[in-house]
């Protein structure tokens, strides 16, 4: 058997649970695959500090998950950003199919996570993006100076409601039950802070507004009374919904045995009913889901499946493809200037990839931002003697720099700094307008060149965002292949005008042809489907 997609596990979800299964795997000497369809490190990765970890007194969940990659990859583990869109799990050599090429594995480690539970209030789908949110750390900023309304009683809307204090002028905490559901020791701190105000039994039944949420319907679930809240004139609220999560587990419908909430079953080693395909973190049944449970999970799965997978190879006598080297796992040296030590030696490795010459054509202001976006590009182009910097004058929306190759315009403008998450979706633009480009499916290459008229896409982002990158890479991608696509990427946060202009208030935000909006994180297929 051709081994070159044969790995010894291979690891869907790359968050905690999924990150630690492939730091076990990696070190044992066992080749892996971690698949992750929208951004490593999961949920916890919007989580912006991180107190409550063994060992580390206080991180973000960015740099705690980007650390754990760090580990996977130095080990000699594999990523691969895409979506499975099918799995054959009940042979004794498991397949799993992605947009970017078919895979298979001796065993298969479930590590899906979940995704935020909707309440299903009354305009809660209406106003999504224009007022309702679930992601604190990607959309607080929008409501800097206005009340905020949480729902929900959990660990989640204690932390997050914490979190929007640093945004907004009050928020109020509308719990359905008696009180909190989380440790006292989170709940006292929201109690003791002055900006929070938290609304026991109550839930809310409806948001209106002209455009954006203007108004709020909170309903007594004791008494039945509903009081109305409305924003003061030429205002508006922000309402974030943390109303638990709900298991990733479609994908595996009539394979895997779930509960009736969906929740994967597993034996106390973590396997599913199905041999050689294992489940850890918050898709299984648990009592508790933090981070330190998950990787818990994740490192008890690996153990598991080292053994699975060596008994397999002795009868089936099956070998997958040998693991890459393992190299030192080194802390990451800090460099004086833009980057880091450790992205150097990662940009250096993608731009020996461009087999066309790259110019990167700046547009700029008397902003401070522009001065930022100068200095940012100028560094990436002295990395490659195939990267040069030209200048336009008089682009509307500037500051922004356009990706240009040997075939001309690439489509692709981004207007601000790309810095912060979208700093890779970028250097993935540069790469796929140098280069054959990432796989994408032969179906979905055919989808794209099919369409025959133009679009003007504009994608409203913001960098602290981290569902934001997975869209802009994907219309990146799309805009290569297509002349007739082209995409405006805005960093919000300088843009205040178009912000308002559209009624900004989630991101990632997709317009096309100046169009309606479209809200939230989407896959190359959906987003196809979109155009």
């Amino acid at each position: 058997m051709e081994n070159k997609n044969f790995y010894h596990a291979i690891i869907i979800g790359g968050g905690p649970a999924g990150l630690t299964a492939g730091i076990y795997l990696a070190r044992a000497r066992y080749s892996v695959l971690i698949i992750e369809k929208d951004h490593f490190g999961g949920q916890i990765t919007t989580t912006s500090q991180v107190v409550n970890y063994p060992g580390i007194v206080s991180t973000s969940g960015e740099e705690l998950t980007k650390d754990m990659q760090k580990q996977v990859k130095a080990f000699g583990g594999e990523f691969l950003l895409s979506e499975v869109k099918e799995v054959d799990l009940e042979s004794t050599i498991k397949t799993v199919k992605t947009p970017n090429g078919e895979f298979k594995a001796l065993s298969v480690l479930v590590a899906t996570g979940a995704h935020p539970r909707k309440v299903g209030f009354v305009g809660e789908d209406e106003f999504r993006g224009h007022g309702v949110a679930y992601c604190a750390t990607c959309d607080g900023e929008f409501f800097t100076g206005r009340e905020i309304f949480v729902i929900g009683g959990g660990f989640a809307a204690a932390e997050e409601g914490m979190f929007l204090t640093t945004y907004g002028t009050k928020v109020n905490i509308l719990i359905r039950g008696e009180d909190f559901t989380c440790p006292t020791s989170i709940s006292k701190r929201v109690y003791e802070n002055p900006k929070i105000e938290v609304i026991k039994n109550v839930e809310v039944v409806e948001v209106s507004g002209d455009g954006k949420v203007t108004e709020v319907k909170i309903r007594n679930i004791l008494t039945g009374e509903i009081t109305e809240r409305k924003a003061k004139e030429n205002d508006c609220f922000g309402v974030f919904v943390f109303a638990g999560y709900e298991p990733e587990t479609k994908l595996f419908n009539g394979v895997l045995d779930v509960d009736d909430r969906g929740y994967l079953i597993t034996d106390k080693n973590l396997e599913t009913n199905v041999p050689g395909v294992f489940g850890a973190g918050d898709v299984c049944i648990k009592p508790l889901r933090q981070v330190v449970t998950a990787t818990g999970d994740g490192a008890l799965a690996a153990t598991q499946m080292e053994k699975y997978i060596s008994k397999t190879e002795r009868e089936h006598d099956v070998h997958p493809k040998k693991q890459e080297v393992v190299r030192e796992v080194k802390k990451e040296v800090k460099e004086e200037g833009v980057f880091t030590a450790d992205i150097l030696e990662q940009l250096n490795a993608v731009f020996s990839k461009l087999t066309r010459k790259i110019t990167l054509k700046l547009c700029l202001d008397d902003r401070e931002v522009s001065t930022d976006l100068k200095a940012y590009m100028e560094k990436i182009a002295s990395l490659s003697d195939d990267i040069t910097i030209d200048y336009i004058e008089g682009g509307e929306n500037a500051p922004f720099v356009e990706i240009h190759s040997d075939r001309g315009y690439e489509g692709i403008r981004f207007h601000g700094v790309p810095g912060g998450h979208e700093f890779t979706s970028f250097v993935l633009g540069i790469y796929n307008a140098g280069s054959d480009g990432q796989n994408v499916s032969g179906e979905i290459i055919e989808a794209i060149k099919a369409i025959k008229e133009e679009k003007s896409v504009k994608v409203f982002v913001s960098l602290s965002c981290t569902m934001c990158p997975a869209v802009v890479t994907a219309l990146y991608r799309i805009t290569t292949l297509n002349p007739m696509i082209k995409v405006d990427v805005y960093d919000l946060n300088h843009y205040q005008e178009l912000r308002d202009k559209y009624q900004v208030m989630s991101v990632p935000a997709i317009c096309i042809n100046d169009g309606k909006l479209s809200f939230g994180k989407k896959s190359i297929e959906q987003i196809v489907e979109l155009l």
